[in-house]
C-alpha cells in the first residue's frame, strides 16, 4: 500500500489550535495521529474461550480457496527452503493452513480472507463519537485472524486480507516456530503444538485434527474464493495523493461467511470501509475510513493506528470529507 507524508499539514493545524483558530477546510485535523483518542482497553476476556468453543470443525472436505491456496503453497515451500530443520513443501502447507479452520471456519467451507474478528466488544475499538454503530475496528483480521495485539501489529487490515501477503508472514512464521522446537528436542506433533500457539483456537488439539485429516485426505479447492475472498482493491485519492487501497463490504465476503451474521459475536459487524497505510510525522499509520453513505454516519469517518500498536490501546478517530475512490468515481470527487 502506498503512503506519503503529510506533517506540514498537520503542524499548521496544532498551530492553529494553539492559538484558538478554527482549521479551514484545507487543515482539517484528519488521519494518522489526530482527532479523538480511543483506547485503554484489553482483551475480551472471553475471547480466547469463545475460539476454544468454535474450534472444533464438522467432518468432511475441507474446502480452501483455490487462489488463496496456492498462494499458501508458494509461502510454505519458501519456508521450507528456508527452514533450519527438514520439513516438506507439503508438510509446510498443511501446518500453515491447520488453524484456519479452526479460528474461523468451522463448517469446513472455505475460510475467508476478509474475515474479520467478532469477539471484542470494547468501546475502545468503536468510535467514541458514536456517530453510527458500524463505526468499530476489528482488531483480527483475515484466515488467520492477524491481530495487532501479536502477529499482526505491523499489518493493515489490507495484508491481512491479501492471502499473498497474508500466506508469506504466516508460513515463515508457523515453519520458523517448528523448526525451533524441533531442534530442541521436541517431537513432530509437539512441535506442531509449538508452532500454533499464537491461535487459541488450537489450545484443545483441533488444529492438529485437522492436519491429520489433511494428511489423510487433502484440500478441496473452491474456486469461488479469490485472493482477497470478496474485498476490492481499488485507487483512492485522499488529501490530493493517490493511494493503493482495499474496499472491504462484509456483505461481500467469499466463502464461509458466518462471521457476518448480527448475533455471530459480541462485537458488531463492520460497516463498508476502505483501508491504506498513511505517513504522518516519519510513522505508519493504518487508517480505516467510512464514507458516509456506507456507514449512516452524517459525515465520513476515519480511524487511525499506528502500526506497532495494539489497536486496544489506542485509536484516533477523526471526521472526514476528502477521500475519493478514483476507481468507480464514488466519495468525495
Amino acid at each position: 500500500m502506498a503512503s506519503r507524508q503529510r506533517g506540514p499539514v498537520r503542524g499548521l493545524g496544532l498551530l492553529l489550535a494553539t492559538l484558538g483558530l478554527a482549521a479551514g477546510p484545507g487543515t482539517a485535523l484528519a488521519a494518522g495521529g489526530d482527532g479523538v483518542i480511543s483506547g485503554g482497553g484489553g482483551d475480551n476476556p472471553r475471547a480466547d474461550q469463545m475460539r476454544r468453543d468454535r474450534a472444533w470443525v464438522r467432518p468432511g472436505p475441507l474446502r480452501f480457496g483455490a487462489e488463496p491456496y496456492a498462494a499458501v503453497q508458494s509461502a510454505a515451500k519458501a519456508a521450507a527452503e528456508q527452514a533450519d530443520c527438514t520439513i516438506s513443501a507439503t508438510d509446510a502447507t498443511y501446518l500453515t493452513v491447520s488453524p484456519t479452520w479452526p479460528e474461523v471456519a468451522g463448517s469446513g467451507q472455505a475460510p475467508s480472507p476478509m474475515t474479520l474478528s467478532r469477539y471484542d466488544d470494547q468501546n475502545s475499538l468503536a468510535d467514541p463519537e458514536k456517530r453510527a454503530e458500524g463505526l468499530f475496528f476489528n482488531p483480527g483480521v483475515g484466515m488467520w485472524q492477524l491481530d495487532s495485539a501479536g502477529l499482526g501489529a505491523k499489518e493493515t487490515a489490507a495484508t491481512a486480507i491479501d492471502s499473498t501477503s497474508a500466506a508469506r508472514k504466516v508460513a515463515s512464521h508457523i515453519v520458523g516456530r517448528y523448526c525451533r522446537a524441533v531442534s530442541g528436542g521436541s517431537s513432530a506433533k509437539q512441535a506442531r503444538a509449538a508452532a500454533w500457539r499464537d491461535w487459541h483456537a488450537c489450545d484443545g488439539g483441533a488444529c492438529e485434527s485437522i492436519y491429520q485429516r489433511l494428511k489423510r485426505d487433502g484440500v478441496t479447492e473452491d474456486t469461488s474464493v479469490t485472493r482477497y475472498g470478496g474485498a476490492e482493491p481499488r485507487t483512492c485519492r485522499y488529501e490530493t495523493v493517490e493511494y493503493d487501497c482495499l474496499y472491504v463490504d462484509p456483505a461481500k465476503a467469499q466463502g464461509e461467511d458466518a462471521w457476518t451474521a448480527p448475533d455471530f459475536g459480541p462485537a458488531p459487524v463492520p460497516a463498508p470501509f476502505y483501508v491504506f497505510t498513511y505517513a504522518e510525522g516519519g510513522m505508519n499509520y493504518e487508517v480505516r475510513y467510512w464514507l458516509k453513505a456506507d456507514s449512516g454516519a452524517d459525515t465520513d469517518v476515519s480511524a487511525s493506528r499506528e502500526l506497532g500498536v495494539n489497536a486496544r490501546t489506542e485509536l484516533f478517530w477523526a471526521a472526514e470529507t476528502d477521500l475519493c475512490d478514483v476507481t468507480t468515481s464514488t466519495g468525495n470527487c
